[in-house]
Order: structure tokens, then C-alpha cells, then sequence
């Protein structure tokens, strides 16, 4: 099972979305954005490496949810959420095709990678609940 990290980025009351590239594995879908885990690395360090690495942004993270057990074809992930604060930066886009600032209404308007889908309805809860 490879253990992948991914940010929820709030920013003036939206959540940065990211679109995977055509040459990526579930191409045009979109996705929190984030990646695994090496070796010795923490959460958080991992996620903060890697929004640094693909979107130029310095990230704090917060709250952990509830992580995502899915299989793929190719492999099986547990994708492990948490919501960050955007600290700095300018996005710069290293390996997706595309970006958004969605608003928790908007969020089901989008096209999810499938281990994203119930992060989204967590986050979305969690937000409703506030």
C-alpha cells in the first residue's frame, strides 16, 4: 500500500483544486494536491515538500481527517488528508494541467480522482457543521 498525503488549502474562504495532466494516471480528474510519503518522513514534512515541489506554495498544516483506503488498477493508496492554511507563494504548476479556488458549494461541481470523493464529503460536512 503506498501512503499518499494531501493537502486541503484554505485561502480567503476557498480550497485550492488541482486538475491531473493527461499523461498522469487518471487523467483530467481532479484532486487535493499532495504525494507519498518517503522513507523516514513525517505527514506533515511530506506535505509540506510536496506542495513546495509541485505548486511553489508554503503551506501549515492542521487538521488531519479521515484517511481514504482506495485500489486502483495499478495499486492500492491510503490518501491521508489534512486541511492547511496557505502560508506564501505563487502558484506554479510542476506537474498538473490546471488549478482552481472552489467554494465549499462548488466542490461537488468537479470531476474527483475516486480516493478524493469521500474527502470531499468530509470536508464539505465538517464545514456545514461550522
Amino acid at each position: 500500500m503506498v501512503k499518499v498525503v494531501c493537502a486541503i488549502i484554505e485561502h480567503n474562504g476557498n480550497v485550492l483544486l488541482t486538475q491531473r495532466s493527461s499523461s498522469m494516471a487518471q487523467p483530467l480528474l481532479w484532486e487535493f494536491p499532495g504525494g507519498k510519503i518517503n522513507a523516514g518522513e513525517s505527514e506533515t514534512d511530506a506535505l509540506i515538500r510536496e506542495i513546495e515541489e509541485e505548486l511553489n506554495l508554503l503551506i501549515v498544516p492542521h487538521q488531519r481527517l479521515t484517511p481514504v483506503v482506495h485500489s486502483y488498477s495499478s495499486k492500492t493508496i491510503e490518501l491521508i488528508p489534512y486541511t492547511c492554511e496557505l502560508q506564501s507563494g505563487e502558484i506554479s504548476l510542476a506537474e498538473h494541467m490546471a488549478y482552481s479556488w472552489a467554494t465549499i458549494d462548488e466542490l461537488l461541481n468537479y470531476s474527483w480522482c475516486p480516493a478524493d470523493v469521500p474527502i470531499v464529503e468530509e470536508y464539505i460536512r465538517l464545514k456545514r457543521q461550522v
